[in-house]
């Protein structure tokens, strides 16, 4: 099976300059999704398994710096700021936000193609190292997949599968999956967080026939099936 396509999350108010870069990264070999703000950005970047963002700086409502740390504090996904402003502070500002690259506007496509081919390939052996299995199930750093097949996760739950995988024969209890996917132990909402997440869990590997994959322990948490059984 030939490898899936590198998928980028552009995030742009301005619809000329997302076509641009849409553009100038689908020649490199990325599929793409958008949005024009930053609360749409964050919402993708949750919803989809993603090899790479590209920000612009100035976006309505929140920043792009605001959405980079926000992405940091959860994910090590490659990173590029966008931004009209060149000067030295700024680029400090967008590195220290967590950013792996920062590219000035006007720029040209085929160099920002490039720069993102080069970031991903860079942090790609790194997510390579630690590779789990269970059954047909296989789990890297960055995306899962099911007799070959990879699922469409988000970062926080292909977080969730691996502290399972990891811990496959005994529970998992509620607030270490909760640190596990979203960095913290209790919180309003926090158990149905994870009960929805769980669920879509559940739902994505039943589809790819691992039916019955994750047990909920009254009280406790949540259990990893083994295959089959």
């Amino acid at each position: 099976m030939s490898a899936p396509l590198l998928t980028a999350l552009v995030v742009d108010d301005e619809p000329q300059m997302l076509d641009i870069v849409t553009f100038a990264l689908e020649t490199q070999g990325f599929t793409t999704v958008t949005a024009r703000d930053a609360e749409t950005g964050w919402n993708l970047f949750r919803e989809k398994a993603l090899d790479l963002l590209v920000l612009d700086v100035m976006l309505p409502h929140s920043s792009g710096l605001a959405l980079c740390r926000r992405i940091r504090e959860v994910s090590e996904v490659p990173i590029i700021l966008l931004t009209a402003r060149g000067e030295s502070s700024d680029r400090v500002s967008g590195l220290e936000s967590g950013a792996d690259d920062y590219v000035t506007k006007p720029f040209h496509p085929r160099e920002l193609a490039l720069r993102a081919e080069a970031i991903v390939r860079r942090t790609r052996p790194r997510a390579a190292e630690a590779v789990l299995h269970h059954g047909p199930l296989r789990l890297e750093a960055d995306r899962a997949s099911v007799h070959g097949r990879y699922l469409n996760l988000s970062s926080t739950e292909l977080r969730l599968l691996t502290r399972l995988v990891q811990n496959t024969g005994r529970t998992v209890p509620f607030d270490e999956l909760l640190l596990a996917g979203w960095r913290q132990t209790e919180g309003p909402g926090g158990r149905q967080m994870l009960k929805t997440a769980i669920y879509r869990l559940r739902h994505r590997l039943a589809a790819e026939g691992y039916p019955r994959s994750i047990k909920a322990v009254r009280g406790d948490g949540y259990q990893l099936i083994p295959f089959n059984e």
